[in-house]
Parts: structure tokens; C-alpha cells; sequence
């Protein structure tokens, strides 16, 4: 297989990870989890756009710019399948309701959500839609939707890169690859996309990494390193911070 069609087929088996949209069939070699990670932030910024298709469709319409905002994370749900947000919820729920690190791992492995997941959920995702109502305004801007997407996703990379797992299976356990290319592709992405806010990237880039870096230290003190959870965990917290930071610079 050349080296195009590799990095092909890695995006696919990064599309079918982390969204519910159909990627097709492969054949041949499959690339592993740990290879396909380098693409997270791209198909990210994939799903930003549908993201903002919704937001400015529901604008289009005349709708106010809270309920194109909900409608917007709606679609990202959709698209995902609540994915990360699961993640969130499931960390919430270990970390508050567990005393020994193996009791914190087993009550996020419950499929059932717990108070504290639905605080976690209820706390991110409203503050993720005011500030998201807030820079969208009447005319919602493409670009914010694309590379906070995107550079969420890498936040998800960049702590499954400095973070051990801390089971021996589960997703954290089989992306986890340090080193080589791959980090380095994914960061190339998610600049890519966040440079065309200019200055402002500065801003949306430390909100992220200050989010996605205080979400890493206290994975390590919970449970000793990082879980499929902990990653999703890492995708929503940061995408927040990153959407409220965008409310401070590029706010309606």
C-alpha cells in the first residue's frame, strides 16, 4: 500500500473512532487506533463545519442566536455520537464518586450516569452554547467552529501522548503510541486551522492547553494516566475553555 493510501485509510479508521458518519469498507491492511491518531484533528475540523452548518442554517432562518448555538451542539452530538460527552460524564461520576483509584475505574467503565456526570454535562455544555450564542451572533463565523474543533482533538492527542494508560485495554490503552510523526501531523493540523484567527489564536490556543493540561494533571493524581473517558473529558473541557476564550476575542 503507498504512502497516500496509508494516510487515507488512517483518516477513515480516525473517522469511524470518533463520528458516526459512514467511512466505508477497508481491505487490506487496517491501520491500527495508534497509528490512525495523527487525523483526530482533522476529521475534528470536519466536524466543526457540519457543526457550523447548523448554527448558521438555524441563523438563516431568523432563529436567535442561543437556540442556533443549541442546535449546533445538537448536530455535533449527532455526529459523534455523544462520544465525548460520555467521556465527561463517565470521568465526572469516577472521579467524584470513587475513593481508590480501581473503584474511580470501575464506576467510569458503568454505562449508567450518575449525579456528578449530570452536573459535568449540564455545567460544560451550557457554558459551551452561551459562548458559542455569543461570537455567533446573527452571522455565525465559519472558522472558530473549524479550529476550536480541531484543536480540541488535539488536545485529546496531546494528552495520549505524555499520559500512560491507566488500564491494560480500553481505547487509551490501544491509541497510546508515544512518539514519532504522528503527534507532529496532528499539531501541523490543528495550526493550520486555528492561524487564520490571527492574533486571536493565541488566545484560543493557551485557553485549550491550560484546559487540556489541568485535565491531564488530574487524571494522573486520580487514576495514575489516561482512559478513553479522560480523553473525551479532555475534547469537551477544552473545546469549552477554547469557546470561551473566542467569546473574550472575537465576541459578537
Amino acid at each position: 500500500m503507498s504512502a497516500p493510501a496509508r494516510r487515507l485509510a488512517e483518516l477513515r479508521v480516525a473517522a469511524m473512532l470518533l463520528t458516526r458518519l459512514p467511512a466505508g469498507r477497508l481491505s487490506g491492511h487496517v491501520p491500527t487506533l495508534a497509528e490512525a491518531r495523527w487525523a483526530w484533528p482533522l476529521v475534528g475540523a470536519g466536524i466543526g463545519a457540519l457543526m457550523w452548518a447548523a448554527c448558521a442554517g438555524a441563523a438563516a432562518l431568523g432563529l436567535p442566536s442561543g437556540v442556533s448555538a443549541l442546535l449546533a451542539v445538537a448536530a455535533g452530538v449527532l455526529v459523534t455520537g455523544g462520544l465525548h460527552e460520555d467521556g465527561l460524564a463517565d470521568l465526572a461520576d469516577g472521579f467524584g464518586g470513587g475513593r481508590e483509584r480501581e473503584r474511580k475505574l470501575e464506576i467510569m467503565r458503568d454505562s449508567r450516569i450518575g449525579s456528578y456526570g449530570v452536573l459535568a454535562l449540564a455545567i460544560v455544555l451550557g457554558l459551551k452554547v452561551q459562548a458559542m450564542a455569543g461570537v455567533a451572533g446573527s452571522a455565525p463565523p465559519l472558522w472558530p467552529f473549524v479550529a476550536l474543533a480541531a484543536g480540541s482533538r488535539f488536545a485529546m492527542l496531546a494528552v495520549l501522548e505524555v499520559l500512560p494508560p491507566a488500564r491494560a485495554d480500553g481505547l487509551g490503552h490501544a491509541a497510546g503510541q508515544a512518539g514519532g510523526w504522528r503527534p507532529w501531523a496532528g499539531l501541523a493540523v490543528a495550526l493550520a486551522v486555528l492561524l487564520p484567527l490571527g492574533g486571536a489564536a493565541l488566545g484560543l490556543v493557551a485557553a485549550m492547553a491550560l484546559a487540556a493540561v489541568a485535565m491531564a494533571a488530574l487524571a494522573k493524581r486520580q487514576i495514575g494516566g489516561q482512559t478513553g473517558d479522560v480523553l473525551g473529558a479532555v475534547q469537551q473541557v477544552s473545546d469549552c475553555a477554547g469557546w470561551l476564550a473566542a467569546l473574550l476575542l472575537l465576541g459578537a
